[in-house]
Order: structure tokens, then sequence, then C-alpha cells
């Protein structure tokens, strides 16, 4: 798209806008809320050219998904932004659609880019103010988040903390520091002077504004800044005189730039996966059958599966809450003994869900149904697949895996033992494997 020269913030063909329903199934979790609203505009015009691939790189596959669907995500699931402006070329707009129906993304406006970074922005933002261009705008949020959809690792702590710093100060951006020594070269390619590192700070994103603070600024934006420009705080201290704050983000900052990026993000994700997978919190009752199972499945998963478990009677969950929200582990066994309520089990998920997950790495919750009822008839476990799946399903938005577990509980002591081997066997593979495709099922041991 092409923007007037006379009239650099207004583009002479309108974008399109595909509005999906809020209302239906939005994917928020944790309990946090700010008191302003918040919107987020994700630029996914780039053309991939950096990894010399013929399909940009916001749509390459990452764990057998596109890069840009883990992005929204990470966005949807939080529960104080109001809107998602996804920001693509016109020739990507039908596999745009593609994808938000496939994975089923809420809350999503698709607008049409331009030919660079800053154009595509403004196209983003004008979404929210020109009726003139789309036949009816979003709600003009008081903070605007933009960041860079092939960033898939961001996390709600980093984005309330840039969220509020925007509103404080008219603009704000995670920083991380350089890792190399800039230079500067003379013309003949020789070295003229270099920087003193400790000063400098990298930009990175995510950013945010103040709405008619960043809109302002693009207003006043001459053709050089759309053309070549893509610092957006610079923007804003340029033409609006806003000094961002600055705030050190996390190493999983990185931008997926080169095709290597790809795999060093897969082979983060499994050893990450890996190392949630070494620990797990068996939570029981006080029955005596279920600690004594407890008890079986801690020592013969720390000495087959090298997973080391922690025991918390029933009623205090909170501690192992905290653990999972200061991301200790993310593995919870919960032992019942003939009780098919799951209505504990949903305040657990229910609690869970209130927390700050990161997105790549689930909670794993496998109920241990414990069957010392010899007489209990087989129409019983589907009640309770069924009462597990609706569970799973529900859950699984707020990124926790659900999975029933039955076991029979045999009179012969060999038999017993093949059972908890078999319990230990099925739960420490659900733990590693983290298969999303299997929550809801009810496994027999």
């Amino acid at each position: 798209m092409e923007t007037d020269r006379k009239c650099p913030h207004r583009a002479i063909n309108p974008a399109t806008r595909i509005r999906t329903d809020p209302a239906l199934n939005c994917s928020c979790t944790g309990s946090r809320m700010v008191g302003f609203p918040v919107a987020v505009v994700l630029p996914a015009g780039g053309s991939g050219e950096r990894m010399g691939l013929s399909t940009p790189k916001q749509f390459c596959d990452f764990l057998d998904r596109p890069l840009i669907s883990f992005t929204i995500e990470a966005f949807e699931r939080i529960n104080w932004i109001q809107n998602i402006v996804v920001v693509v070329a016109k020739e990507c707009i039908d596999l745009m659609k593609t994808i938000i129906h496939k994975y089923s993304h809420k809350r999503i406006t698709l607008v049409i880019g331009g030919q660079t970074r800053h154009r595509s922005i403004f196209n983003g933002l004008k979404v929210f103010t020109d009726s003139q261009v789309y036949d009816s705008k979003l709600t003009k949020p008081e903070v605007i988040i933009i960041h860079d959809a092939v960033r898939p690792f961001v996390e709600e702590d980093l984005l309330l903390k840039i969220a509020t710093a925007a509103k404080d100060h008219g603009a704000a951006g995670a920083t991380r520091p350089l890792v190399s020594t800039v230079i500067a070269t003379t013309s003949e390619g020789c070295l003229d002077s270099s920087l003193e590192r400790a000063k400098y700070r990298a930009s990175e994103m995510p950013q945010a504004f103040l709405f008619d603070t960043i809109y302002q600024a693009y207003q006043q934006c001459s053709d050089c800044d759309f053309e070549y420009g893509t610092e957006c705080l610079q923007l804003v201290l340029q033409y609006c005189g806003s000094k961002a704050k600055l705030i050190e983000g996390p190493p999983t900052l990185w931008k997926v730039k080169f095709k290597v990026f790809l795999t060093s993000a897969e082979l983060s994700k499994c050893s990450v996966s890996e190392s949630l997978s070494q620990k797990a919190c068996v939570i029981t009752g006080v029955q005596q059958d279920a600690v004594q199972l407890a008890h079986c499945l801690e020592k013969t998963l720390l000495t087959q599966l090298m997973v080391e478990v922690i025991s918390t009677p029933v009623g205090e969950e909170v501690s192992c809450i905290q653990n999972i929200s200061s991301k200790e582990y993310r593995n919870i066994i919960y032992v019942i003994v003939n009780d098919t309520d799951l209505q504990e089990i949903k305040q657990l998920v229910e609690s869970i869900g209130n927390t700050s997950l990161p997105i790549l790495y689930p909670v794993v919750v496998i109920m241990v149904h414990l069957n010392k009822s010899e007489s209990m008839p087989f129409s019983n476990n589907m009640d309770e697949l069924g009462a597990i799946r609706l569970l799973a399903k529900e859950a699984k938005q707020k990124n926790i895996l659900v999975y029933g577990l039955l076991v029979n509980y045999p009179k012969d002591t060999e038999k017993w033992n093949d059972a908890v081997a078999n319990v230990c066997l099925i739960a420490g593979t659900l733990i590693k494997d983290r298969n999303a495709v299997l929550a809801g099922q009810l496994f027999v041991a």
C-alpha cells in the first residue's frame, strides 16, 4: 500500500477490516486488571527476506504451528487487553484468516499493512480513529502496546510493567544489555571509534504508548520517517517530547530473524520442557489408601523416571499453587478414592488459571482415581470420562492440561505393585510429553 506523499498519514487505499467476535471463548488467564483500556498492534507484514524463505517468517511453522499464532495467543490469554490488531500484507490476508479460524483466535482485528514498518503500525492505529477508512472503528484505548509478531516469548508480567509505565510517562519500552561492542567506521573501512557498551542498551519489544501520543507522532512523521524509520520510541521523543521509561526485559525477548532462530527456539522449548518434567506435586486426601498410593508414586517416579515428588495434603494446595506461580514446577498428581466429584479438581484448576503462566509451558494435572469398589459399574467410568473431558476443555484455555487415570484396587499384592508401576509409567509419560491432544482422556492403569 502506497502512502500519499502530500498527506503521509493517510493511506490511498483503505485497509479492510475483519473482526472476530470478542465475546466467544476468550482464552484469558490471570486475575490482574489495569485501571485503563489497553489494546495491542502486532505488525506482521515482514517478507522474511533475511531468513531466505519464500514464506514470511511469522507464518513459518514452530512446533507444528505458525509462529504468529503463539504470539497472538500470548496476548489473547491476558484479560485486561481488549483488542488485538494484526497488520499483515495484502497477499497474506487469506492465510491469516485461515490461521485465525483454525486456532480459534478471538478479539482479533485484521488490517492490511503498508510497504514499511511505520506505515503498517500507523494503519493498525487508524482502526481506532478513522471512520472514513473503516466501516466502524474500535473503541480507542488509553494505552496501546506495539509488539513484533515474531516475538512469541512475551509474558504478562513484563506487559503489565510496560503498559503501566506508558500510562505514567507517555511511552515505555523493553531493553536488553548489548552483547557486542558497537563501533563506527571511516569511509575507507577502518575503525573510527567505539561506543562504551555499558552506556547503551538494545531496544526491544514490547513497547507501549499513550494512544494519543503515538498517534500524534505518526501524524507529524516525514516521508523519510515512514520510509526508513524503525524506532517508535524515537518518534514520540522527536515529535511529542515524551521520554520513554526503559524497562529491562528477560533474555527470552529475542526476535526470530533467521531460519536458525526457529531451530534454536524449538531446542530451547524442548530443553525447558525437560526441566519442567523433573518435579511433580502429589496431592492426597487423608484416606490411608490414597496416602499409600502417593508414597508408592513418590518412590517409583523418583527411582525410575528421576521425577522429584512433593506430597501435599488436601487443603494445603496453596503451597502447590505458589510453586507453580514461581515456576518451580508444572505438574500435579491429584489422588482421590471412590469419589467422582470433580469439584476440588475444578477449584484447583481455577486457582492455577489465576496465576501468570508462560504460554509455551502448560501445567499438567493428572487426576488419579483409585477405585476400591468391585461393584462399580462400567457406566460410572464413562460418566467420569465425560466430566473429565468437559473440565479439560475449559482448562486448556487456561494453559492447563488435565488427564484422568483410573486405577482398580486389587487385593493381590503383586497385582497392586503392577498397577502402581503402570500409574507411574502413564503419569511420567504424560508429564514428559505434555500432549495437548490427549488432554481430557481417561487412562486405565
